[in-house]
């Protein structure tokens, strides 16, 4: 029996020429049951140019910036189907790529990570020298602080079963770019079976992303995840400190909003 797919596309303040035709190329690559744009902060002109969507498309608008992992989270949460994918909307990692990290999870495994520094991967355009070193080193420190060694924990391509899922949510606190460290590091923590994927990728410069910003963010967002898989993993030392925070998980925040709302 097939497997229904959903797909989340983050977005804050996308080019509609590009973000347009790469949606309707994942829906022609994935034949997804349902297509959810996470549409941040958006312009009234990017609003009329998503018209042109694909109709299986949704598109939820959001007046703020809730951060990529927000908006994943919040689009995960909205899906019904067995698998849940996302994918970053500047297209970086094309719909055929998508295909791949997607099937990966058809064929067993509980999460997909799509790797463009994995030897396979396939690198049409890179990135400046100052990104590629500072992503570098973020993947050397992620390997030694998670119990997921992987290539890459941060290409924009991933896809999860909904059990996997369920087991996680909970336990998702970044709501910004680090999200997806987080994820992998939770899922290890439940001993889910993780697949890499050699992606074809290609960098996107006119990216909305400050490299040294956002590594610096990244690296703290690391820890945390550490952390969180450590109490998982039921570490009495981070159980202890957990014990002593009060911070709410990203889907407790949005079941607050929704209850004030």
């Amino acid at each position: 029996m097939s497997q229904s797919v959903g797909v989340v596309v983050p977005a804050y303040r996308p080019d509609p020429e590009r973000l347009v035709p790469y949606v309707h190329a994942l829906v022609e690559a994935l034949d997804p049951d349902a297509v959810r744009v996470e549409l941040d902060a958006p312009r009234s002109e990017t609003l009329d140019a998503l018209d042109a969507l694909p109709a299986v498309a949704d598109v939820n608008a959001v007046d703020a910036r809730r951060g990529k992992g927000a908006a994943i989270t919040a689009g995960f949460e909205s899906l019904r189907t067995d698998v849940l994918a996302f994918a970053d909307a500047d297209g970086s990692t094309p719909a055929a790529s998508m295909a791949d990290v997607v099937a990966a999870v058809r064929d067993g495994a509980d999460l997909a990570v799509g790797s463009r520094r994995h030897p396979k991967a396939t690198v049409a355009s890179h990135q400046t020298v100052a990104r590629r070193y500072l992503g570098d080193g973020f993947a050397w420190l992620a390997r030694h602080l998670t119990e997921v060694p992987l290539y890459d924990y941060q290409c924009g391509a991933k896809a999860v079963t909904a059990a996997a899922w369920n087991d996680v949510r909970t336990h998702l606190y970044e709501s910004g770019f680090a999200w997806d460290i987080e994820l992998i590091a939770v899922s290890g923590a439940f001993g889910h079976r993780v697949a890499e994927v050699p992606v074809v990728w290609e960098d996107q410069p006119n990216s909305t992303v400050s490299p040294v910003d956002t590594t610096v963010k990244m690296a703290r967002g690391l820890l945390r995840s550490r952390h969180r898989a450590r109490t998982i993993r039921e570490d009495r030392l981070h159980e202890l400190l957990d014990a002593r925070s009060d911070e709410r998980s990203l889907v407790e925040r949005f079941s607050a909003e929704v209850t004030d709302d």
